[in-house]
C-alpha cells in the first residue's frame, strides 16, 4: 500500500505539530530554573513517572527491533529481546534508591562518576554516554523516518527534519518536565494503536495457523526454543540491552524526579512488566515474517506482514503512531543530553551563572541536532554503532556500578578493569562486513573480564583508603545552591 507523497507530507507535518504545541503550551506556564529544567526533583507522582518511563522505553526500536531479532533468531532470541528490555527498570531500582540516598541533589551518573572515581574513568563514562544518545537519536529518527517511506515516497531528510524541528522546539524551552508532560500526552496515542496494530497484524497473518504450518515446515528451529543459535541471539541481546540500559541518562534523570523512594519502586516495577509483553507481541510479527514466506528484508517484517492487508485509516495512523514513538524517547534523549551540558559544562565553566548554563545547554542541543538529522536522512544502518555503544557500557558496567556499594574499590582499579574488559571484548568484537558469529564472546568478555580483574586487583592492589561516601552529599549540590 502507497499513500500519496503530497498528503502523507502534510500529515506528517500536522501530526508533529499536534505533539509539539502542548509542550510548547506547558513550558508557556511553567518558567523553571537550571535545576528544576533538568531534574523536575521529586515532582513527578506514579502515573507520570510510570507513563514517562514507557514513553522513554518505547521507542520506534519496537516496530523494527524485535521482529527482525526474530527472524534470526526465533523464540530464544525474542525472549533473550524481551528480558533485556524488562530487566533493566528492576536493576535501576536499587541503583537508584543508592545514588538518592548518596547524592540526594544529584542530577545523574557522571556526578557519581567524577567524585568517585576521578576524571580518567569520568572522561570514559561521559564518552560513553555522550556516544549512546547521539546513536540512540539518530537511530530514532531513522527508523521513523524508513517506516514513512513504506507508506509513501517521502524522502528521509524531510521526515527526520520535520521530526527533529518539532521536538527540538517544545524541549527546548520547557526541559524536563515538559517532556514529561507530553509524554502523558504522546502515551494517549501510542497505548490505543499499539493495542490496533496487533488485532490488524493478527488479521493479516490470518491468526496462528498459517504461521506455524510455514516454520514447521521451512524454519523449524525458529520455533525450538532451544536452538542453539536462538540462545545465542537471545543472551546477546539480553546482555547488551541490560547493561546499555543503565547508562541511559533520561532515565537517571526520572529517578530524580520521582517523588519519593516508594514511587520510583512502583513506577519501575510497572514499567518493566508492561515491556515485556510488548516487546514479545512485537517479535512474533518476525516469526510471521519468515511462515508465511513474504519477500523483502526482515528489517522491515512488521510491515510487510500489516500493510497488504490494512484499511487505509489505519495505514495514516500509523504516522501519528511511529511520530508519537520516536518524539516520545527524542525528547527524552535531547534533554538528557542539555542535563549532562548543564552538569558538565559547569565543572569547565565553574563561573558561568545558570542563564548562561542553561542557554548552552540548549544551544548546543540546537548545534548537534544538524549532524544526528544529517545521519538520520542518509538512510545508514545504526546497528553496528548500537552494538559497539553497548560493548562500550558492557566493559564500564561493573566498574561503574561496584563503587556505589563498595568502599575498597577506587578508580585506578576501575580504569584498568574498564580497559581491559573493552580490549577483551574489542578483539572478538566483528568487524563491520563480518557476521555476528563472534558477538555473544564479545559481549561475555566485555562483561565478565570487569569482574575478574577487578577481583584481582583489590587483592594484589588494595585501595590507600576506603572511601567515604557521605562525603558524595556535600560535594553534589543542584543549582541554585552551589557553593
Amino acid at each position: 500500500m502507497q499513500l500519496d507523497p503530497t498528503w502523507t507530507a502534510l500529515w506528517l507535518v500536522l501530526y508533529a505539530v499536534v505533539f509539539a504545541v502542548p509542550g510548547l503550551l506547558y513550558a508557556r506556564r511553567h518558567r523553571d530554573d537550571l535545576d528544576d529544567y533538568i531534574s523536575a526533583r521529586n515532582s513527578q507522582n506514579t502515573r507520570a513517572t510510570v507513563l514517562t518511563l514507557l514513553a522513554t522505553t518505547l521507542g520506534t526500536w519496537i516496530l523494527f527491533g524485535p521482529a527482525q531479532a526474530a527472524t534470526w533468531g526465533g523464540v530464544g532470541a525474542i525472549l533473550g529481546y524481551a528480558l533485556g528490555s524488562c530487566v533493566p527498570p528492576l536493576i535501576m531500582i536499587p541503583l537508584g534508591r543508592r545514588m538518592r540516598e548518596l547524592i540526594p541533589e544529584g542530577h545523574g551518573l557522571t556526578e557519581f562518576v567524577f567524585h568517585r572515581y576521578g576524571r580518567p574513568m569520568y572522561a570514559f563514562t561521559l564518552s560513553i554516554m555522550l556516544f549512546y544518545l547521539f546513536i540512540s537519536l539518530a537511530a530514532g529518527l531513522t527508523a521513523v523516518a524508513f517506516m514513512v517511506t513504506l507508506l509513501s515516497p517521502i524522502p528521509l531528510w524531510l521526515t527526520a527534519s520535520v521530526v527533529m524541528l518539532a521536538t527540538v522546539i517544545y524541549t527546548f524551552y520547557g526541559g524536563l518536565r515538559a517532556s514529561i508532560f507530553t509524554d502523558k500526552v504522546q502515551m494517549i496515542v501510542i497505548l490505543p494503536l499499539l493495542a490496533l496494530l496487533l488485532f490488524f497484524g493478527w488479521q493479516a497473518a490470518g491468526g496462528a495457523g498459517p504461521t506455524l504450518e510455514g516454520l514447521a515446515r521451512n524454519a523449524p528451529a525458529l520455533l525450538d526454543i532451544t536452538d542453539a543459535g536462538g540462545i545465542r541471539g537471545g543472551l546477546t541481546f539480553f546482555i547488551a540491552v541490560v547493561l546499555t540500559g543503565l547508562f541511559y541518562q533520561g532515565t537517571w534523570q526520572r529517578i530524580y524526579a520521582a517523588k519519593n523512594v516508594s514511587v520510583l519502586r512502583k513506577s519501575f516495577w510497572i514499567s518493566s512488566l508492561f515491556n515485556l509483553p510488548v516487546v514479545i507481541l512485537m517479535g512474533l510479527f518476525g516469526l510471521a515474517f519468515v511462515g508465511l514466506g513474504l519477500d523483502g528484508d526482515g528489517s522491515v517484517a512488521l510491515f510487510s506482514v500489516l500493510l497488504a492487508k490494512v484499511p487505509l485509516w489505519f495505514a495514516l495512523a500509523l504516522i501519528p503512531l511511529g511520530l508519537a514513538l520516536v518524539m516520545s524517547s527524542a525528547d527524552s534523549t535531547i534533554n538528557a543530553t542539555s542535563s549532562i551540558i548543564a552538569v558538565d559544562m559547569h565543572r569547565l565553566l565553574p563561573n558561568a551563572n545558570e542563564a548562561t548554563l542553561m542557554r548552552l545547554a540548549r544551544w548546543l542541543i540546537v548545534v548537534a541536532a544538524v549532524p544526528i538529522t544529517w545521519v538520520a536522512s542518509q538512510g545508514f544502518s545504526v546497528l553496528y554503532l548500537f552494538l559497539l555503544a553497548d560493548l562500550l557500557c558492557s566493559a564500564a558496567a561493573f566498574p561503574v556500578f561496584f563503587g556505589l556499594f563498595n568502599r575498597r574499590y577506587d578508580g585506578r582499579n576501575a580504569v584498568i578493569s574498564t580497559a581491559c574488559g573493552l580490549v577483551a571484548g574489542l578483539i572478538m568484537f566483528p568487524a563491520p562486513s563480518a557476521g555476528t558469529d563472534t558477538l555473544l564472546e564479545s559481549f561475555l568478555l566485555a562483561a565478565l573480564v570487569p569482574v575478574a580483574v577487578s577481583t584481582v586487583l583489590m587483592r594484589i592492589m588494595p585501595a590507600r583508603e576506603h572511601y567515604d561516601f557521605a562525603s558524595l552529599a556535600t560535594l553534589v549540590r543542584r543549582f541554585g545552591r552551589q557553593s
